[in-house]
């Protein structure tokens, strides 16, 4: 399975525009054999709570619309990044995944909200204007089944863990990790994640532009059940192509039986 990772200068203010950007390179990602495109958290929205409204689109709205029929039009798989989600009277941080035929297969709205205070680094509260979803996402294709989560849900290892209880033998992450955490945390986090899992993970982030409000690392990132950095980008727009062989996901399962293993008759919350 060939992967895209789609490392966009986007979030330019210019929705209509950010999309265009997005459909030519995952176009050019398609000429290149990839079966999945992946597009960065927020790909057409500036990362900023003061935009988050405003950029907002309801079911079927335009960043959707464009990636679903690229999607047929091209008998591709894409992981639609996220974008703000208006629905129930709030707004979602939410990406969409379609398959081969331009259906939608998935939609994750970002469980965990990215509300930090580093001391001397980043502030940032996105619940000041977003919602928390509630559902675990994974959904099945050719390849098998595949789990999903946006940027700062990749930190809590349960989210993580339950879609490899589903059978996710990669979950994608449309992520946008800053210059505080993502030096500090970034590949961490995606070798952790894998190998704990014994899956694929695949992160995709926009590229970084230090006059943005909101400054991405960038650094998209693939890394197989080893714990192996496949590919990793720099700071800068480019598409980067992973081989995620699938079968490495059982082998590797097989030799070191991590999920197997597991003593959930330990795992119990139990009052200390």
């Amino acid at each position: 399975m060939k992967a895209a990772l789609i490392q966009l200068a986007g979030g330019s203010g210019a929705k209509a525009a950010d999309i265009a950007l997005a459909c030519e390179k995952i176009r050019e990602a398609a000429a290149n054999g990839a079966d999945f495109a992946i597009l960065p958290e927020m790909f057409c929205c500036p990362y900023d709570n003061a935009c988050f409204q405003a950029f907002g689109e309801e079911s079927g709205g335009e960043a959707q619309t464009a990636l679903s029929n690229l999607a047929k039009e091209l008998g591709i798989y894409i992981v639609g990044g996220s974008v703000p989600e208006l629905a129930d009277g709030t707004v979602y941080n939410t990406s969409y995944v379609y398959g081969r035929t331009g259906q939608e297969l998935a939609r994750h709205r970002k469980v965990h909200l990215f509300d930090i205070d580093v001391a001397g680094g980043q502030r940032f509260f996105e619940s000041d204007v977003l919602s928390p979803g509630d559902q675990i996402t994974t959904f099945e294709t050719e390849f098998g089944m595949m789990g999903l989560c946006i940027c700062f849900d990749l930190r809590f290892e349960e989210l993580s863990r339950c879609m490899a209880l589903r059978g996710a033998k990669c979950i994608f992450v449309p992520a946008a990790f800053n210059m505080t955490t993502g030096p500090a945390h970034w590949e961490l986090l995606f070798r952790q994640r894998a190998v704990d899992n014994q899956c694929f993970t695949v992160g995709v982030s926009p590229a970084r532009n230090a006059a943005a409000s909101y400054v991405a690392y960038g650094n998209s990132i693939a890394v197989d059940p080893w714990g192996t950095v496949l590919c990793r980008a720099g700071a800068e727009a480019e598409i980067l192509y992973a081989q995620l062989d699938l079968d490495r996901v059982e082998a590797i399962r097989a030799q070191l039986p991590i999920l197997s293993a597991r003593r959930t008759d330990l795992y119990e919350l139990r009052e200390l």
